[in-house]
């Protein structure tokens, strides 16, 4: 058995979503389980570089987790030919100069999404990657969620016979952080540092109902700001420039209709913080990031409308739930794809969710803000590879 290391360059792990979901759960994971075994018995070491602005916290990552390297200049970092994978989970507004810059020196290029502000230049760097000839990858997580798994399983299967709808809800209530701190960063709020939901959510359900249920064609929404008042991470007052809120129908190529709720000022009362209902000719079924629960066309019942009485059925309890049968369970979504991605890199498996794909949700997302300002349904053109 031979060890193979990949050093990684990780911009932008001093963030929430970089910190814990991208190195501890993700990279560090994969070391902590001895590294990642591939087809010819070569186990992989991936060997993270940290990257970022602030010394004093890249020091203090490093040395809480026992990491040799890390630096703030990441143009020396590109430089590094022993530097093979460039990682980026920076704001979204710094993203295209960096991953630009990596494509340019070689690297091959993994990066946190929306991989732009604009389509334009989204594909861009899909077009630049691939003149480059380097690997590169975008994190659609959602994919690899055990609800969402298992709810594959149910479209590979046959399951819904043909698909009439899908219907999402996604969101919480995020605290304006006058009398209570924040749970997302006053940069999610400002247009001009990338922020809004719109732009963070729809290219999510983009490669959802692509990779699931089909093309989007059209995409009709309504993007606004319940809370434009807002404290920031000083306790200093600002205005919130971007959306919180968007409201979306989307077209598919099937002919089947999908509608996304996201919001950032929204109290939960379902499940889990993210659900999908799915209906279809033979059945139905409703994924959350972990559970999945079905209901067949046989054993659908004759629910009987009476507003004078409370009702007759206990209707949630009139579904079945998916099991796992996932030998040795699911793992972190995370760490699932940057597990594919590091197999692709080593080629040593296949790969679908580059920059191009990155680049479809970042249209959507445009279009998605088109509508909304305009008041009508836009069409979605087709990307060809």
């Amino acid at each position: 058995m031979t060890r193979r290391t990949v050093r990684i360059a990780m911009n932008g792990v001093t963030g929430r979503m970089g910190y814990r979901q991208h190195l501890i759960r993700s990279v560090l994971a994969i070391r902590e389980q001895g590294g990642l075994r591939l087809g010819d018995g070569t186990v992989l070491w991936p060997e993270p570089l940290l990257v970022g602005r602030r010394e004093t916290a890249l020091r203090e990552l490093a040395d809480r987790h026992g990491l040799d390297h890390w630096s703030t200049d990441l143009d020396t970092v590109l430089s590094d030919p022993a530097v093979e994978v460039y990682f980026d989970a920076q704001v979204t507004s710094a993203r295209v100069p960096a991953v630009r810059r990596a494509i340019a020196a070689g690297k091959h290029v993994y990066c946190e999404k929306p991989t732009a502000t604009s389509f334009e230049e989204a594909l861009e760097l899909a077009r630049l990657a691939r003149e480059a000839g380097v690997r590169n990858g975008v994190v659609q997580d959602k994919l690899f969620l055990p609800g969402l798994r298992k709810l594959r399983r149910l479209v590979d299967g046959g399951f819904f016979g043909r698909v009439l709808s899908v219907r999402g809800e996604f969101g919480y209530w995020v605290f304006e952080g006058d009398w209570q701190p924040a749970q997302r960063p006053s940069w999610n709020y400002r247009v001009r540092d990338g922020g809004g939901i719109t732009v963070d959510m729809f290219p999510h359900w983009d490669y959802v109902l692509h990779e699931l249920f089909g093309r989007v064609t059209s995409v009709q929404a309504l993007s606004t700001t319940h809370v434009p008042r807002r404290w920031d991470e000083d306790g200093e007052p600002y205005e919130a420039t971007a959306d919180d809120a968007a409201y979306g129908i989307f077209q598919l190529a099937s002919g089947a209709v999908a509608q996304f709720n996201s919001s950032w000022a929204v109290r939960v009362h379902r499940d889990e913080l993210l659900e999908l209902q799915v209906d279809g000719t033979h059945g139905s079924a409703v994924a959350g990031l972990r559970d999945c629960r079905v209901q067949h066309r046989s054993a659908t019942p004759r629910p009987a409308w009476d507003p004078d009485g409370p009702p007759a059925d206990r209707f949630r309890a009139q579904w079945q739930q998916v099991p796992d049968n996932e030998p040795g369970g699911f793992g972190n979504a995370f760490r699932e794809q940057w597990e594919h991605f590091l197999r692709h890199v080593a080629a040593d498996g296949p790969w679908s969710w580059d920059l191009l794909a990155g680049a479809r949700g970042v249209q959507l997302a445009e279009l998605g803000r088109r509508s909304s300002a305009e008041g009508r349904r836009l069409d979605v053109p087709e990307l060809t590879r």
